[in-house]
């Protein structure tokens, strides 16, 4: 018997299984593939992770937790996850973008700075901003390595005694006599508690609980961009991580070259999928958009499409995640809906779900992330 069965352990799946093996807890994990694998939403090499958080100010005191428990891990994996670049969010002055990001500011105090679009310029050369758009910069945003992470979790979940299946799919879920039944491809497991982290499985999956969550599937794609010429005003310590607010609530995002290509994307406007109907092909609907954005805002960058990859977003109605305790369920825990932006939290939310399931006061404020909010 265990006490707690994790169901997908990508971001915040392998940190949920950390942090409950980290707190002597009996724990299982289960995944239907191999993790980190590209078929979810935890690939892509890099992933920003910023303090000044334009999405809504209760993010800021999780994502400061965030950064505290990256540079834990680090520590104890012995490996590197973050790498520092600055970040500069970038768009009119009563954009969505820049308003959210100063909004969290002076919610929080978050050190920044306010740059017009000459000083963009004249700071970060590879930037052309239009005229009339500013900047909001944070020093101590960057990148995030994900497949890194997950695998630091998971090895040392392992070590500390959790039990870690892969290429094991979930096929349904019951709850019996105060116990959760997971039937799976490996046969029943039971738990007194359950952490569902599946992604884009997550609907169906509680389908099979009698439970219908309002997510959406989206389909993303991601692009490593051939520099024009090779210039070090495209690496991390001249490139910070950027988002462009490009026409009114539409953004596009891109990353400092580390040998790869300078990465970039388009945030939302994808297609609506399923996880097992999505299509993995990239076409030119894809790329030309995102080269199109790069010859705006960085033309330096835009010198073709190295490399492309697919990826989904998992939506909620709102945007916002879902950390919570279903409706009428207490031992059954949801997390990881967690609408494209989720990754850089997914340290403090995998302990903060750890202290949920395991019936400990949870140390995080996870009010704005209610599951009963529709």
């Amino acid at each position: 018997m265990h006490d707690v069965l994790v169901v997908g352990l990508g971001a915040m799946g392998s940190a949920a299984i950390y942090h409950l093996a980290s707190r002597g807890a009996r724990v299982i994990g289960v995944d239907a593939l191999d993790p980190p694998h590209s078929l979810g939403s935890t690939h892509g090499r890099s992933r920003i992770i910023r303090e000044a958080y334009f999405e809504h100010p209760s993010y800021v005191p999780l994502v400061r937790r965030a950064y505290e428990n990256w540079s834990a891990l680090e520590g104890e994996s012995g490996e590197t996850l973050y790498r520092r670049t600055g970040g500069l969010m970038v768009g009119p002055p009563q954009s969505a973008l820049v308003r959210g990001t100063l909004d969290s500011v002076s919610t929080h105090g978050v050190d920044v700075e306010t740059l017009s679009a000459d000083e963009i310029v004249q700071r970060f050369p590879a930037f052309q901003p239009e005229p009339g758009m500013m900047g909001v910069y944070e020093q101590n945003a960057g990148m995030l390595f994900p497949e890194a992470c997950v695998r630091a979790y998971l090895r040392l979940a392992s070590a500390k005694g959790a039990e870690v299946l892969t290429q094991t799919r979930v096929l349904s879920l019951a709850r019996e006599e105060g116990l959760i039944t997971a039937t799976t491809t490996a046969g029943v497991i039971k738990a007194k508690r359950i952490i569902v982290a599946a992604g884009a499985w997550t609907r169906d999956l509680f389908a099979t609980l009698g439970v219908e969550l309002p997510l959406t599937v989206e389909r993303q794609t991601m692009h490593w961009l051939e520099p024009v010429a090779e210039s070090d005003l495209l690496g991390p310590d001249r490139f910070p991580i950027a988002i462009f607010e490009y026409a009114p609530g539409r953004m596009f995002y891109v990353m400092p070259n580390l040998g790869d290509g300078v990465k970039a994307a388009i945030h939302y406007e994808g297609a609506f999928t399923s996880a097992e109907s999505i299509d993995r092909a990239i076409g030119e609907s894809d790329t030309t958009p995102v080269l199109e954005l790069a010859k705006r805002f960085v033309p330096s960058a835009a010198g073709g499409i190295r490399e492309s990859a697919v990826c989904t977003y998992t939506n909620t109605p709102d945007l916002d995640f879902i950390v919570d305790t279903v409706q009428g369920m207490p031992e059954v825990v949801l997390v990881s809906a967690c609408s494209g932006h989720g990754f850089k939290f997914a340290s403090a939310i995998g302990e903060a779900v750890s202290q949920l399931a395991l019936g400990e006061r949870v140390d995080a404020d996870l009010s704005h992330f209610r599951g009963d909010r529709w």
